[in-house]
């Protein structure tokens, strides 16, 4: 539950931050954030494939 308020308490800061920031400066954020998301679900799903089949 302590865990629960510390990341809305966190995701507020976050928006709070967004919201003052220049648009591009957030669309460039994002952007980044969305690659390394892909980046990590790719590495993970093709780590996890070659594990299984060992």
């Amino acid at each position: 539950m302590l865990f629960l308020v510390a990341a809305l308490m966190l995701l507020g800061v976050v928006l709070g931050t967004v919201a003052h920031a220049p648009l591009p400066v957030s669309v460039a954020a994002a952007a980044f954030i969305g690659v390394w998301l892909v980046i990590f679900a790719v590495r993970e799903r093709h780590g996890r494939r070659h594990t299984s089949a060992d």
